[in-house]
Order: structure tokens, then C-alpha cells, then sequence
């Protein structure tokens, strides 16, 4: 009689570990989203673009005779648009001000 609860703890144990493996092939088997980075260059600008999933991230324009940086708005909406200063941006040119 006293190897049925030790019997019973193995068996609970061992359905724990299996349930924890299957856990671990479920969340692994989710692919990581394509992310593509890419920079155009001339004499004038440097352009660097970051897509996520096809969509629009970032844009960035650095000039490289003289001027600052800057960020061009994505139109697919992937940004925070939501007050009234940047709602219907989309495109435009943004200053970073303040960046620490």
C-alpha cells in the first residue's frame, strides 16, 4: 500500500513535465516577425527605413551638407497619432527636439 502514493506522485510529476514541454514547442513555434532595415544613400542624404511585417516604422532623413535630422511620419498608422497637434501628419517632417 504505501508504494500507490509514491506511484501516484511520479505519475503527476511526469504529466507535468510533459505538459510543460508541449508549453515550451507551442511558444517557440511562433515565427518572430520579419523585420527589414534598410539605408539609401547619395551625396546629398542618408534615408534609413524600418519595416516590421511589410508595414512602415521609422523613416529617418539625415542631410549630410549641413542640417539636422529628422523623421518622416509613416501613413500606415503604425505610429501614435492620437492627439490633436499630430493627427493627420502622416508624412510629414518631425524635429526631435529634446532627446536624452
Amino acid at each position: 500500500m504505501k508504494r500507490f502514493p509514491c506511484l501516484a506522485a511520479t505519475a503527476t510529476l511526469l504529466t507535468l513535465c510533459t505538459a510543460a514541454a508541449r508549453a515550451q514547442e507551442v511558444t517557440s513555434s511562433v515565427p518572430e516577425p520579419a523585420v527589414q532595415h534598410t539605408v539609401i544613400e547619395d551625396d546629398r542624404a542618408r534615408i534609413e527605413e524600418l519595416r516590421v511585417r511589410g508595414q512602415n516604422q521609422r523613416i529617418t532623413v539625415q542631410p549630410k551638407k549641413g542640417g539636422k535630422a529628422y523623421e518622416v511620419l509613416p501613413a500606415d498608422g503604425s505610429r501614435d497619432l492620437s492627439s490633436e497637434s499630430t493627427r493627420g501628419a502622416a508624412g510629414q517632417r518631425v524635429w526631435h527636439l529634446f532627446s536624452f
